[in-house]
């Protein structure tokens, strides 16, 4: 069985394939820089203050929902027709006035249309896990978005600097048929054979870098006159 995280979707998978195959398959994972300090603790901030509060009343323009769960870890079944399972950790659970759910992912980033289809792969998997989750009960989620901030303009007011983040939210369509076609697209990817490298994959290239110096330096130790 294959653990695909909802998090390598938008990024590695279609980065390079051959990266993705080896992270999930054989846990070779792609060195890594650690995300900048400065922005887990923007973003742990934003998700430890929205916890518990209606959307809504923090901007008019967000949906009407309680945020009920910050950062929850799911563990989906198998998808039908596949070997494969979802395991990862989303962002924000809101529950809505019907008793129904929408799940939200949080970015600080910006807020450019272009976002939605990058990330609504990732937003169903999150939404197919807890639907139909390995254990517990099934949550119905009828809805998906993304929460972005961004600076907006800095004010400096007894001798503290504010950075204003008004919140912009993204509704993410719900497509499920394309959401199946996509996970048996990996299936049948990490069920073949290694596949070809990316040429714009960086860690690629690196690789052979390394292996290109490398022998040239035995070679030339080889050829030492003593």
């Amino acid at each position: 069985m294959y653990k695909l995280s909802p998090s390598d979707f938008a990024y590695l998978y279609e980065e390079c394939k051959l990266c993705y195959y080896l992270k999930v398959k054989h846990g070779i994972y792609q060195p890594s820089m650690p995300m900048p300090g400065v922005f887990s603790a923007i973003n742990s901030r934003l998700q430890g203050n929205l916890l518990g509060h209606n959307l809504k009343k923090l901007a008019i323009d967000l949906p009407d929902g309680q945020v009920v769960s910050q950062e929850g870890w799911v563990e989906s079944q198998l998808v039908p027709e596949t070997s494969a399972y979802i395991k990862g950790k989303y962002d924000l659970l809101v529950k809505n006035p019907d008793g129904t759910h929408t799940l939200v992912d949080l970015k600080i980033s910006q807020p450019n249309d272009d976002k939605i289809e990058k990330y609504r792969t990732q937003l169903t998997a999150y939404q197919f896990a807890l639907a139909h989750p390995k254990t517990g009960s099934p949550i119905n989620v009828t809805r998906l978005g993304l929460l972005i901030f961004y600076p907006d303009q800095a004010v400096f007011e007894d001798g503290v600097a504010r950075l204003d983040f008004p919140p912009k939210w993204l509704e993410v369509p719900i497509e499920k048929i394309g959401f199946f076609s996509f996970i048996k697209k990996i299936d049948k990817l990490l069920s073949g054979p290694l596949p070809a490298e990316s040429r714009d994959c960086k860690w690629c290239r690196y690789r052979h870098v390394g292996e290109t110096l490398s022998h040239k330096e035995i070679s030339e130790e080889q050829n030492l006159p003593f």
